[in-house]
């Protein structure tokens, strides 16, 4: 399986710092709220009130399957808006956790909204932020489409990404939409095939 026309991911670092620039300014007077590791920033349901801005730290966009596997949406960082579809949604429809503290800048949805009518060069680069978002989702789902855990796991560490400290696997399982177990036992058969 070839990945090779997706973006790199330190063109895609480098573009999200150039947006953390460009949609500062959008936020400057919005209210700033701070978040722990492990709170809810919104719950799947609520209505949408704010776009939010990460200044610091990090939060998942989360959705839990029926079969209970936890599936990561969005990762989003210092300078990206979380949930960006939902300024034309009346609902969140997952779930925002912070990964680890994190500061957020939190702006009502429908000055928001005014803003980007009031500023076709925001709106362009808005249009062009939804399309990068777009390509990483598909991106994303390429991936949880391979059959095999093995193979998942090659195309995810393929794009750039690397494995975190073991205490940390499982959430690189809901990266890829399988259970822990289903990654363990890859990375298991991984380390026996290196000592062999």
């Amino acid at each position: 399986m070839v990945l090779s026309s997706l973006s790199h991911p330190v063109a895609v670092l480098h573009m999200i710092v150039i947006m953390s620039v460009l949609f500062e300014p959008l936020f400057a007077d919005a209210a700033t709220r701070d978040f722990a590791a492990g709170d809810l920033l919104f719950r799947a349901g609520d209505p949408v009130a704010s776009m939010i801005l990460l200044r610091s730290g990090r939060a998942d966009l989360v959705r839990h399957t029926d079969h209970g596997l936890k599936m990561i949406l969005q990762r989003a960082g210092p300078g990206q808006i979380l949930a960006e579809a939902s300024a034309w949604s009346d609902a969140y429809h997952c779930d925002a956790v912070a990964d680890e503290p994190c500061v957020a800048a939190l702006l009502p949805r429908q000055t928001f909204r005014n803003r980007l009518r009031s500023d076709p060069d925001l709106a362009e680069l808005w249009t062009g932020t939804l399309a990068r978002g777009i390509q990483a989702a598909r991106l994303r789902a390429e991936i949880r489409s391979l059959p095999r855990v093995a193979d998942r796991l090659d195309a995810w560490l393929a794009e750039g990404h690397s494995l975190p400290e073991k205490g940390r696997w499982q959430e690189v399982a809901a990266e890829l939409g399988v259970t822990r177990e289903a990654l363990y036992r890859e990375l298991a058969r991984r380390r026996s095939e290196k000592r062999a």
